[in-house]
């Protein structure tokens, strides 16, 4: 791959997702693009971003991002967030609620892994949850969806016994229970685009995708998300992620990593 492919690509991730590349990362751009390239059936990456440049197709653009996009994570990626999901933040909100209704968004869930285990905490403590995830990633959706994963992606965070409550063998994977996948609605959403609804979240859990975002874009997304969550709502981030450069509507909650709640500015304006 050449530097002007990879700057052009840079441009396109950009505009469309929000997303930027590092400029070490060309070759691991050429490996994620290489089985979209055998699979749209073209001989090279090169060939392929050839085509795309000349005539721009949607759907073969998209295909491209996805491949780029990070879909690292795991069940339960630090797991202190999730103690203080089930442990604090649930009955709080739940006893505050009308309804007892908690309604959650998992933003950025990749192949599903975070509301999977953000269920499975609501399900063992019986709360009343309404769990959202989305991805900008097609393919991601539909893996979380299917709930079905390798037996190594099971047990990068979650025990045996974990494992075999919520998860039955299928050959050569492990599929989520009914009541596990019941318990998370999938969909895909570019956080970059207008909501489809009105709906807001009491919480909000966005971790470890905003680091990655082009400066411009990210401040897009983070008012998005003030949108989106109710007043006394809590926003999660990544544990090592801030925004304070980014906004001024979220501010952080002392003394715990990656939480944020609204500023009393972003009140009055709600207000």
């Amino acid at each position: 791959m050449i530097q002007d492919d990879f700057e052009r690509l840079q441009a396109l991730m950009v505009s469309r997702a929000g997303f930027r590349l590092g400029r070490d990362r060309i070759h691991l751009a050429e490996h994620r693009l290489a089985p979209v390239a055998r699979r749209e059936g073209f001989d090279s990456v090169d060939d392929m971003l050839a085509s795309l440049w000349a005539k721009p197709v949607a759907s073969l653009g998209w295909s491209v991002i996805e491949a780029l996009l990070n879909p690292e994570t795991w069940f339960r990626r630090d797991r202190a967030i999730f103690d203080t999901f089930a442990n604090e933040l649930l009955p709080a909100i739940g006893r505050a609620r009308p309804d007892g209704l908690v309604r959650i968004w998992s933003a950025g869930c990749s192949h599903g892994q975070e509301p999977y285990s953000l269920a499975m905490r609501a399900l063992e403590t019986r709360a009343n949850v309404d769990i959202v995830a989305t991805d900008l990633s097609q393919r991601a959706v539909d893996r979380g969806r299917a709930g079905s994963y390798t037996a190594f992606e099971i047990q990068r965070g979650l025990s045996a016994q974990a494992m075999l409550n919520w998860f039955d063998p299928a050959e050569d994977a492990w599929v989520a229970k009914p009541e596990l996948k019941s318990a998370v609605r999938f969909a895909r959403h570019n956080l970059l685009d207008a909501p489809a609804d009105a709906v807001q979240f009491d919480v909000i859990l966005c971790r470890n995708v905003l680091s990655e975002m082009d400066p411009a874009k990210r401040g897009q997304v983070i008012d998005g998300l003030e949108k989106r969550l109710v007043d006394d709502g809590v926003l999660i981030l990544g544990a090592d992620e801030r925004i304070d450069g980014d906004t001024v509507a979220f501010r952080p909650v002392g003394g715990r990593k990656g939480l944020f709640v609204k500023a009393p500015s972003a009140l009055s304006r709600a207000a």
